[in-house]
């Protein structure tokens, strides 16, 4: 079950409140098929970053309580596939309506429980209003091609029909906006969804939960469509191994990634992955700083570092290397960090102290390697940094072959370096494992044409005078190379939750055979 700390209700009544409102009381647990709740596993302790207070206690689902999620989906997906899709999205758009009215409580939840600034918060939980919304169009358009045959009196055309169980397994760092990228299109497409959330954040899953369950009530929808574990790392491994759930859509690291695609890729399964990035920024001599500046140091330390979008390294001409690089420094001087409830600050905490370790970590690296440090980092203490998770924006003069350039540190470090060429500044950019945003700017269109073409930007997000921080709903977001080449949200990403079949229809009065092949007897 979910127990609610006394803490909050001495200290945060407005906590309590937003939780009270979102659902979350002491009946629920942190597994469920819909309207059902239930959780056999241990208890494990949601604390939020923002001031080290323990917010609730979740009981966890085991091995045997995914046993009877996944036999409840099953049955789910075989009346939900039979649901037109432009039902489908009315659902989806009763959810989104939903999100709309509880905008402000779970931007609040996501700010507190995540540790992102509260205008972050919102805007995820608005991802989520814009994906549901963008999912409703798409509902009326699952296409398919119509092609001409090679024989007399045929038609041929393909259709796409749903998978069935969708996995999906989220990380901590959006708790709520990628796991509805996921399910509002499965939905649609008539999949059934399982989520296996991030254990750092569970209370922000069981609200988005809750809300589904008030849309499913209302409209009299069977339990599974929309199932939650929150569970131990072992659940979710015997996702990625069940020949039951079809696609594993996941969100994580590099190194799970690849045991996440391994495992399914065993099986002869589907996997959506988007993983680690280690995005840069080229700054040529024809960028308007004054305009660009600030989505850099927005790339560099929104949510203190820790988006797969993040701003890495910052690829600088030498012409006006020292210019851009005194102006950062001065922005970094007027970073806000505290409290992200807080609309007046920047930068909120890290998740937690194993993140600040592999900051301070990584910062050693950097200098052991060579470089120089600009602007300092370090862990903020005192006074409204009781949590111990709150550390200083750093930037790094650093050269893109150290190791710990190559690698990506999940918080708020810049490396800094110069190029001359522009074809030596976009090699600088590919020249990494990741490969998932990038930006060029620069007001001269043969350097942004340059930096969009073949020979440009390997990732699989290339913009032009914008930061590689924040996608739009409309376009497909993902990566290549060690992002795992996967694609969600926008544009046709919904064809990864649904197969393909081609038919071929004979409407004349003989059998003929394709490539002109003659069979007689």
């Amino acid at each position: 079950m979910v127990i609610l700390a006394t803490n909050i209700k001495n200290d945060y009544t407005f906590m309590e409140n937003i939780l009270k409102s979102l659902g979350i009381q002491e009946i629920n647990n942190g597994c469920s098929t819909g309207t059902n709740y239930f959780a056999s596993g241990d208890v494990i302790e949601s604390f939020s970053p923002v001031d080290g207070k323990l917010i609730a206690k979740v009981k966890v689902a085991t091995e045997n309580d995914y046993e009877k999620v996944v036999q409840v989906a099953t049955e789910a997906f075989k009346f939900w596939r039979n649901v037109p899709a432009p039902k489908r999205g009315e659902i989806v758009r009763q959810y989104g309506e939903k999100l709309r009215a509880k905008k402000n409580d779970l931007g609040k939840l996501v700010s507190y429980e995540m540790g992102k600034s509260l205008q972050e918060g919102l805007g995820e939980v608005q991802e989520m209003i814009d994906i549901c919304d963008f999912a409703v169009g798409v509902s009326r358009q699952l296409y398919g091609l119509t092609m001409h045959s090679e024989r007399e009196s045929h038609r041929m055309y393909e259709q796409w029909h749903p998978l069935g169980i969708v996995g999906i397994i989220s990380a901590f760092n959006f708790p709520v906006a990628v796991w509805n990228w996921n399910s509002a299109l499965a939905w649609i497409c008539g999949d059934v969804c399982i989520w296996k959330p991030s254990s750092k954040v569970p209370l922000c899953a069981v609200a988005c939960h809750n809300i589904w369950n008030e849309v499913a009530k209302a409209n009299n929808l069977p339990e599974g469509i929309s199932c939650l574990l929150v569970s131990p790392g072992s659940v979710g491994e015997k996702m990625c191994e069940d020949n039951r759930v079809p696609l594993v859509s996941a969100t994580g690291s590099t190194r799970v990634g690849k045991i996440v695609g391994t495992k399914v890729a065993n099986r002869f399964g589907r996997s959506i992955l988007e993983l680690g990035g280690n995005n840069a920024v080229i700054i040529t001599p024809n960028a308007d700083l004054q305009a660009c500046l600030p989505g850099i140091v927005f790339g560099s330390v929104g949510t203190a570092g820790q988006r797969c979008t993040t701003t890495r390294r910052l690829i600088i001409h030498e012409d006006i290397y020292e210019d851009v690089k005194q102006k950062l420094i001065s922005a970094y001087k007027q970073l806000r960090i505290g409290n992200p409830l807080d609309e007046n600050n920047h930068v909120g905490p890290l998740i937690d102290k194993n993140a600040v370790k592999d900051y301070l970590v990584s910062i050693e690296r950097v200098i052991a390697e060579g470089g120089k440090i600009l602007v300092p980092g370090g862990v903020l203490e005192g006074k409204g940094y009781e949590s111990g998770c709150y550390v200083k924006p750093c930037i790094a003069e650093a050269k893109n072959e150290f190791s710990i350039v190559q690698h990506e540190t999940f918080a708020p470090i810049l490396y800094i370096m110069k190029y001359k060429t522009l074809d030596e500044a976009i090699e600088l950019q590919n020249s990494v494992p990741q490969g998932l945003s990038s930006s060029i700017m620069t007001l001269n269109m043969r350097e942004a044409e340059q930096f969009l073409s073949t020979n440009g930007s390997d990732c699989g997000i290339a913009n032009v005078n914008i930061g590689t921080s924040g996608a739009e709903i409309g376009g497909a977001f993902g990566g290549e190379k060690e992002t795992g080449g996967g694609r969600e949200s926008g544009s046709d990403s919904w064809k990864a939750y649904m197969r393909r079949q081609t038919n071929t229809i004979n409407y004349g009065t003989k059998l003929t055979l394709s490539q002109g092949i003659k069979f007689d007897f």
